[in-house]
């Protein structure tokens, strides 16, 4: 309704119809609109009384004195005159002119009010774009950050690569252990797991002299690189399937899928 009024305000034909410019099919559609909307019949009282006032500011009324005196002579005369009824004097052009002006202001306010109003909220979303954008850009930023840092770390001249294959248990088992043991880092790709029935999961050993120590379980909805523990002094590296029901209990060799042995500052 907001738009429809905004273009009936902008069509001017109310101006007109004050002026009585429209034609008959015009006034019968302003008409309309005054009786159906407030907000135009009170915009037509105010044009209608606003150019009322500039028309009797702008009058000016005989003297009475003048009309007895011209009554008077026609008597003496003995001719017979027909009174006529005083009429209204004409609205003066300039007069007219001037309301015109106060119209096209009000119209103009309007508009310009309006348009004001719409460059309001596209101003505010297009803030709320750039903060959004600038979010991104942030959590991007930061994406990359993580990914140059194990880019770095990769290449690394003193990061030893491994690879663990699944043997015949776990054929599709794949994955890339890397380990500085300058850093102190340790990492490992999953390339891919094997199948696992429901409460089993995938677990790293690291050897330590004639123990096992479990440094975590590998996160299968994870393609990203993952962070293990680092273990001084890790003979190697073991992959184990392992249940809920033996998770806690240290698993025995056989129960290793992939294996490798690491290299040492002595080899």
């Amino acid at each position: 309704m907001e738009k429809k009024l905004h273009t009936f305000f902008q069509s001017g034909l109310l101006d007109k119809y004050i002026l009585d410019e429209t034609s008959a099919s015009e006034s019968l559609k302003v008409e309309h609109y005054i009786e159906t909307y407030p907000e135009v019949e009170s915009e037509y009282l105010r044009l209608q009384s606003h150019l009322e006032t500039l028309a009797k500011a702008d009058a000016v009324e005989a003297p009475k004195f003048i009309l007895d005196n011209i009554l008077n002579e026609i008597k003496e005369d003995e001719t017979p005159v027909i009174k006529m009824e005083t009429s209204h004097r004409k609205t003066p052009w300039y007069s007219i002119a001037a309301s015109i002006v106060a119209l096209l202001f009000a119209g103009t306010s309007y508009m310009m009010y309006e348009q004001n109003q719409e460059l309001l909220k596209e101003n505010q979303v297009v803030v709320d774009e750039i903060f959004d954008l600038r979010s991104d850009i942030d959590v991007n930023n930061q994406k990359l950050d993580d990914v140059m840092r194990q880019f770095l770390k990769l290449n690394n001249p003193e990061t030893e690569k491994y690879v663990l294959r699944g043997n015949a248990r776990a054929k599709n088992l794949k994955t890339v252990a890397y380990i500085n043991a300058v850093e102190k880092t340790s990492m490992i790709d999953v390339v891919s797991l094997p199948h696992l029935e429901k409460g089993e999961f995938v677990e790293v050993y690291a050897q330590i002299e004639d123990k096992f120590v479990s440094l975590g379980i590998l996160d299968p909805s994870d393609k990203k690189m993952q962070n293990l523990p680092y273990m001084e002094n890790a003979l190697g590296l073991s992959l184990r399937i392992v249940s809920k029901k033996n998770s806690e209990a240290n698993a025995s060799d056989d129960e290793a899928v992939a294996e490798i042995e690491l290299k040492t500052k002595n080899n």
